[in-house]
Formats: C-alpha cells, structure tokens, sequence
C-alpha cells in the first residue's frame, strides 16, 4: 500500500511575491488515515495542499507520494494517485454537462467508454447526483456544485483524496450528507478546514499549522480539546467540546 503514504519532509515555499507561506513542515500520513489539517486563515494550509497532487513543486525540502518523489517528471503519476477538491467548485466545473464533467478524467486515462460511463454513473450515485447527470454545472447549487465537483474526483478512483474547505457554502444537510460520504471512504483522506466540528466526525487525526509550521500533530480529540494549542493557532473550540454555561449554572443551582 506505499501508494497511499504521503511523506513530507522539510518543505518551503515563498510566492513571487515574497510571501513566505511555508516554513520547515514535516509529516508522514500512511495508508486509510483521515487527516485534518487545520490553522487560522494564512497558516498555510491550502498552500500545503497545492503541493500534494503537484499545483506547486517544492521550493526547498520534499514531498513524497508513495514511491514517487514530486517533481515535474513525476506528475503524471502523482496526479493519478491523488484526487485534489478545490475549495471553489468553479476551479473544477467547466465542460458543458455534469456528465462531461465526471467524465474528463477517466477519458484522459484513455480507458474505454463502457468503462467511463460506468465510472462516471457509480461516481454521480456515490454523491447522490445521478439527477444532475445533463445539466450544465452553471445551474447548478452550490451544494450541487460541490458535490459533482467531488464526482469528478471519485471517477479518477484516486487513492488518496486531498480536500480544501469541502464544507464551505453547504448547508446543513448538505454538510451532513458529505459527512457521511466522507466517511465511507477508505483510503487516505487530507483536509484543510475550519470546519472543525466535521473535522471531529471525519478526521482521526489533526495537524496544525500556525505561520508555516506545524504547531502541533496528533489525535483529533486531544488537538481540539487543547485550549494551548487552540489559543496559539487562533481556532475556536468545536461546539460539541465547549461547556455549556446553561448547563453548569443549571448543576450548580441544584
């Protein structure tokens, strides 16, 4: 199962602008473990993201997925293994019909068409979009767009999946039913999130980064329920895991 491992040692990276975003950051994720990684806004999470499935090539250090070290020559392969979901849907959605959409992927595999339409059908039944097969992804929901957006990741059957804000713009039930579907998955799943609620139903697992660095890397629940780590990266407690005033006033009156 190397092909599942995603290994990240040292890397940094500055944008043109001078805008260092990462600095030093190390991790090894191996085969089936949901990881989040979570920090406030410019803690570097999506740009941690964009050089997991090759958007960016490392600057300094390395990132490693399965047995092939990231770099221009190995793209192909990286790109295969690692189903990259935006965080606007839009960045994805662009052919005339869902079903163009869901389809592109494997069609650029070059597998056959009996093979892509049952990749794009299971895809679409897998995010509950069956119905949204022939329309123009531009009528669509935000919701809807997010989760065709998924499809068309799920039909790459990708061995990992990276994820950035997959609960943005959805609403209550939508957020559930991705939940659940996040769930379901049983490969290697990665993603960055303020969502940190979701991150307690979906991730195990939970990095922080604070500035470009890793501040902290371990259980999900002992991450969130620490109010140190939770201060010094500027995250709010999940709601689940505050105490209830009400509660304590209504204990504390009997």
């Amino acid at each position: 199962m190397s092909h599942h491992i995603v290994e990240v040692k040292d890397l940094r990276y500055t944008y043109p602008d001078g805008n260092a975003a990462l600095h030093g950051v190390s991790f090894r994720i191996t085969h089936g473990e949901s990881v989040a990684v979570v920090g406030a806004n410019g803690a570097g999470k999506s740009t941690l993201l964009l050089h997991l499935n090759g958007c960016l090539i490392p600057e300094a250090g390395s990132v490693r997925i399965g047995d092939f070290p990231l770099n221009k020559k190995t793209l192909h392969h990286v790109r295969r293994t690692v189903g990259m979901i935006f965080q606007d849907p839009d960045d994805q959605l662009f052919m005339p019909l869902v079903h163009d959409d869901v389809a592109f992927g494997p069609l650029n595999l070059g597998l056959p068409p009996e093979e892509v339409e049952l990749r794009v059908n299971d895809a679409l039944a897998t995010v509950g979009a069956s119905h949204l097969k022939n329309r123009p992804p531009y009528r669509l929901s935000g919701g809807e767009k997010r989760s065709v957006a998924i499809a068309s990741v799920l039909s790459m059957s990708p061995s990992i999946l990276v994820m950035d804000e997959p609960t943005s713009n959805l609403d209550p039930r939508g957020r559930r039913q991705l939940i659940n579907l996040l769930c379901t998955f049983h490969h290697t799943i990665i993603i960055a999130t303020h969502d940190l609620d979701m991150v307690l139903d979906v991730c195990s697992r939970t990095i922080v980064l604070n500035e470009g660095r890793v501040l902290a890397d371990g259980p999900t629940f002992d991450i969130l329920a620490d109010d140190d780590i939770l201060d010094s990266s500027r995250l709010e407690k999940p709601l689940r895991l505050r105490v209830c005033d009400f509660c304590n006033r209504q204990l504390n009156a009997g």
